[in-house]
């Protein structure tokens, strides 16, 4: 059974004395599994015709950008006194709420050049989204970073004391968040795959993304130690998770009309 795991650490080898982070060799994989995702998904329900792969670059860029300017915001306090950190994300600092919500943005932007259905894409999308979360999510293993509370079960993570709070400094072991949320989202992708299969309306499933990730993250967000922004009590990311919780009702309700 086991007792325990740790990350072996953050650095998977150096080339010329630079080092090169697991976090960025997980993003990449993630990344390239969740675009091949959409493109084949796409072809395969919606069009033989695809420029997905034509927009990737941008659509990458973006993505990064979005996530990585939304981490900053809501961790303002560390970067207003540190400004020239926000440029280093070589060591994490990424929100996937950021992704998401710069990503539907740009996806209608590219649906109008490319004459290409919003609503389509952003099915395909989401859904490569999610298998990208499951895997990327790994990249916090790797970090040492986005656990949860104190636990002695036997799935527990061991913290370096480096990378604990104060307020959890005497604590070794801790609730794998990311390993929970690993697992919730490759069991969203596995559901989304179903309902491509099921042929609903073009849409639907981004909507059954936004409710099922945002139910994933608020249970997930529950155990977690490190949200570093508080509104009313609540962690942002679990109000904007019911924010996209209820865009995903409301959206998947239109269809019932």
């Amino acid at each position: 059974m086991l007792n325990s795991f740790q990350s072996p650490g953050a650095v998977a080898f150096t080339i010329f004395d630079m080092p090169v982070y697991y976090y960025g060799i997980i993003l990449a994989v993630a990344i390239f599994a969740g675009v091949y995702t959409a493109d084949f998904l796409y072809k395969k329900y919606y069009n033989k015709i695809s420029y997905i792969f034509d927009f990737t670059p941008y659509m990458v860029i973006l993505g990064i950008l979005g996530a990585r300017l939304y981490y900053c915001a809501v961790n303002y306090s560390y970067y207003f006194l540190h400004p020239l950190e926000i440029f280093n994300i070589r060591q994490g600092g990424l929100s996937i709420h950021g992704m998401i919500i710069v990503g539907i943005f740009a996806l209608f932007v590219f649906s109008k050049i490319y004459k290409m259905s919003f609503l389509k894409l952003v099915d395909v999308f989401l859904c490569g989204t999610a298998l990208a979360q499951s895997i990327g999510r790994w990249g916090n293993f790797f970090n040492s970073e986005a656990f949860g509370l104190p636990t002695d079960l036997p799935w527990k993570l061991y913290i370096p004391a480096s990378h604990r709070t104060l307020e959890y400094i005497n604590f070794e072991y801790f609730h794998p968040t990311f390993l929970y949320e690993s697992i919730l989202d490759f069991c969203i992708f596995i559901i989304l795959l179903f309902c491509f299969r099921k042929k609903l309306q073009p849409g639907m499933i981004a909507c059954l993304y936004l409710i099922m990730y945002s139910v994933v993250r608020i249970f997930v967000e529950h155990f977690r130690i490190d949200s570093v922004l508080n509104v009313a009590g609540l962690p942002v990311a679990q109000i904007v998770s019911i924010i996209m919780l209820f865009v995903g009702i409301i959206g998947l309700r239109q269809y019932n009309n």
